[in-house]
């Protein structure tokens, strides 16, 4: 038999999360985590899922019925997106201008789907003359986009031009807010989108597990006549909605703990106000990215696409971005990402998300930057980015 292990006490590394996510947590919500756990069809515990469900509804800015926590991390509700509104044979259109389009074809096509894609540069958004071109050509049934691409710092607009192209084709528009929702303007219903999916680590800064979705009862009327049972049965919604709707039934085991935190992280968000939210996460990554620009480096999209939660910072082809990211975190206690898909080499990931978008944590980020980078041997402007930080914070 194997000896019993020798594990010693939790101690993790103290970081300031600057990444693509998890975001820093507030105290509060942390604290929230060590409440005493009950049954998952307890009535107190019924009463912190409604709850959950007000605050999404709120955050989303919907009025759906149909709104829930997925057990699982983002990727989760995306698969519960998919799985569900996709029947074998339907064509899927999904974006190519970034790596989480790319999952999105992904887990369209394991769900049967005939995946075909509406292309732009990454580091663009998609264009709605393209999207109505490839509607034109293929005829799909469910069209998905990224609303806030975390892979490029893309925040994808025309929005409501989007949803009419494919309403008038008779198809299901769902939207991916992983990296945005919380941080960035977001109107579920003035948008008139189907569903839409999130994650709880990155702007509503609660820890990873417990998935925000939310469909429009025409995406449910869907789900239900399905002509095939959805092929994952842990993620079927007219299951899930089972253990959610009004006459809770046990489904599967509720995630306590992760739930008590993402009811405070939307309890904190309604006391900010999502606009207001909204607001800070624009100033907070704004000092950031005059920062980095006054450094003499700049971002990957263009101003009118900028996505404020995630920022992608073009490094100077002298520099090593895993080096980068290594220094930053070794030396800085500062986590930050390199590039990924096409971009990997090419851009650092830096977060403005939730608790981690507060003035200091931005002025150390650009300072760190900028020192990683002359340790490099790189010609930067440290003082000059701390400096342009601290005057669009008003330090």
């Amino acid at each position: 038999m194997t000896d019993a292990p020798d594990i010693g006490e939790l101690n993790p590394a103290d970081r300031t999360l600057m990444g693509p996510g998890p975001s820093d947590v507030h105290p509060r919500v942390l604290r929230s985590m060590a409440t005493p756990l009950v049954g998952y069809l307890d009535p107190s515990f019924v009463e912190v899922m409604n709850d959950v469900q007000e605050g999404l509804r709120y955050v989303f800015r919907t009025d759906n019925e149909y709104t829930l926590a997925v057990s699982g991390t983002g990727s989760a509700a995306m698969e519960a997106a998919f799985v569900n509104l996709v029947e074998p044979g339907e064509t899927v259109l999904v974006p190519s201008n970034g790596y989480f389009g790319g999952r999105m074809g992904e887990m369209a096509e394991r769900a049967g789907g005939d995946v075909v894609t509406v292309d732009a540069p990454w580091g663009e958004p998609l264009d709605p003359a393209d999207v109505e071109a490839a509607f034109d050509e293929h005829q799909p049934t469910v069209l998905g986009f990224v609303h806030g691409e975390t892979s490029t710092g893309v925040r994808q607009g025309d929005i409501d031009e989007l949803t009419d192209i494919a309403h008038a084709h008779d198809a299901y528009v769902v939207a991916d807010t992983v990296a945005s929702l919380g941080g960035v303007e977001f109107r579920t219903d003035e948008w008139d989108l189907d569903l839409v999916y999130s994650g709880s680590q990155k702007c509503l800064s609660a820890p990873p597990g417990a998935s925000p979705l939310t469909l429009s009862d025409r995406a449910m009327e869907k789900v239900r006549n399905r002509e095939t049972r959805p092929n994952s049965w842990y993620l079927d919604l007219e299951g899930l909605w089972s253990y959610w709707g009004d006459d809770p039934q046990y489904h599967h085991t509720g995630m306590t703990s992760t739930l008590y935190a993402l009811r405070e992280s939307l309890r904190m968000v309604a006391e900010e106000g999502v606009e207001a939210g909204w607001a800070r996460h624009r100033r907070m990554a704004g000092a950031l990215k005059a920062g980095v620009e006054a450094m003499g480096l700049e971002l990957l999209p263009a101003d009118e696409h900028w996505l404020p939660s995630l920022n992608a910072v073009r490094i100077p082809g002298a520099a090593d971005g895993d080096a980068l990211t290594t220094h930053l975190l070794e030396e800085e206690g500062i986590e930050i990402a390199g590039g990924l898909g096409d971009l990997a080499g090419e851009v650092v990931r830096v977060g403005c998300m939730g608790h981690s978008a507060r003035p200091s944590n931005v002025l150390r980020t650009v300072g760190a930057l900028g020192r990683a980078l002359e340790v490099q041997g790189v010609d930067v402007d440290t003082d000059a980015g701390v400096a342009a930080t601290n005057r669009e914070l008003g330090e």
